[in-house]
């Protein structure tokens, strides 16, 4: 099915407008993927929140040029399908992840922050935790040292007279 003029335009401002929000570039090549496995993996990266579309080449080239995503260009070649996120993993992650269960979704390549990602790139950015993950680690990390000081506290109490009589001393 052959676009016009118009909806050729409509489809660079859609993309356009897609890249201006983005994070990270995920290219994959999908020849030979079942209708059933696109499906699929669209909802996995619509749950995401990943912008995940099948696009002319040419017409993606035309959309991110101008863009921290331009360096991707050459990667651009074949039946690719394209995964924007906000999210600096997501679209590397909904890819990669999908890859693992499915040999016919080839990774091709991608950009991150303005440089350009190979299949390893992709991969490894893929494999870092997602946000929320991160902020309770953080957070867990903040947490241990109180809470080993408390046990110590608790052990030193303990230790010195037992822990109740210790309470219940100043209250007398």
């Amino acid at each position: 099915m052959s676009l016009n003029r118009n909806e050729k335009a409509a489809v660079v401002a859609d993309v356009t407008a897609q890249v201006g929000k983005s994070q990270t570039l995920a290219l994959a090549e999908y020849r030979g993927l079942t209708v059933a496995h696109l499906d699929t993996l669209r909802r996995q990266a619509r749950d995401k929140g990943v912008y995940l579309h099948v696009l002319k080449n040419t017409l993606a080239r035309r959309a991110v040029s101008g863009t921290p995503f331009e360096v991707a260009s050459e990667h651009m070649v074949g039946p690719l399908i394209y995964g924007f996120s906000e999210d600096a993993v997501a679209a590397a992650k909904v890819i990669a992840d999908f890859a693992k269960g499915n040999d016919k979704l080839v990774i091709k390549g991608g950009a991150y922050a303005g440089k350009p990602l190979d299949v390893d790139g992709v991969k490894a950015l893929a494999a870092i935790p997602s946000r929320e993950v991160l902020i309770a680690q953080v957070a867990g990390l903040l947490k241990s040292p109180i809470q080993r000081m408390a046990g110590v506290l608790a052990a030193v109490a303990e230790q010195k007279g037992g822990g109740a009589e210790v309470a219940e001393a100043p209250a007398a």
